[in-house]
């Protein structure tokens, strides 16, 4: 009989998924249904930063899930991208996938991430990380060139690039961890799941 992982990932994010199936750690996916545009928005009015509102959103999405799973460890994430005092949410479509890029082209930008771990609707355990990015001033041709390589894979994250493949041409410098500017601080999360008993110490 095979057992049902104790870990529930509340994100429909295939990156986050691979990060911890590839460090070992056995998992349910199961996708948190919140309306995180809704929320940012509101937030943003009442002067939230993007700390914050990573934060709410990583928690809202385990407590969404961990209500259906019970006595199970349940991870949210939520990743959110700083730039001039604006908060940046995913692109709806290439048109705007290649406007953000434009704004952030020449410039710096912070993406900060929260992780959180729930069981029963109780928050155990959260981590907020960030990393700098600064963007070199790529040409019009280049940005074209890029878009059209990636696809709809531009759409995934605030920020329409994908630094593990040639979005990594886009950067000038990279201060921050790696995982963190994939949307997950894998290493303190794993860290907690050793303590938790879910992989070995």
């Amino acid at each position: 009989m095979i057992s049902t992982p104790t870990v529930v990932l509340a994100s429909a994010s295939p990156t986050r998924r691979r990060l911890l199936q590839d460090a070992g750690v056995a998992l349910t996916v199961a996708p948190a249904r919140v309306d995180e545009d809704e929320i940012k928005l509101s937030m943003i009015a009442e002067g939230a930063d993007g700390a914050a509102i990573a934060e709410a959103l990583a928690e809202l999405k385990a407590r969404t899930v961990s209500r259906k799973h019970p006595g199970r460890l349940v991870i949210g994430a939520d990743q959110v991208l700083e730039h001039d005092g604006a908060i940046f949410s995913k692109p709806a479509d290439k048109a705007a996938a290649r406007a953000q890029l434009v704004v952030l082209r020449g410039g710096g930008h912070v993406l900060i991430d929260c992780v959180c771990v729930l069981r029963d609707g109780e928050r155990l355990w959260h981590r907020t990380e960030s990393a700098r990015l600064q963007m070199r001033d790529f040409s019009d041709g280049f940005l074209d060139a890029y878009l059209d390589t990636i696809g709809d894979r531009a759409l995934d994250g605030p920020g329409a690039y994908r630094l593990e493949g040639m979005g990594a041409q886009l950067f000038d410098r990279i201060d921050g961890d790696y995982f963190t500017i994939l949307g997950l601080p894998l290493l303190a999360l794993l860290d907690y799941l050793r303590v938790q008993g879910v992989i070995a110490k």
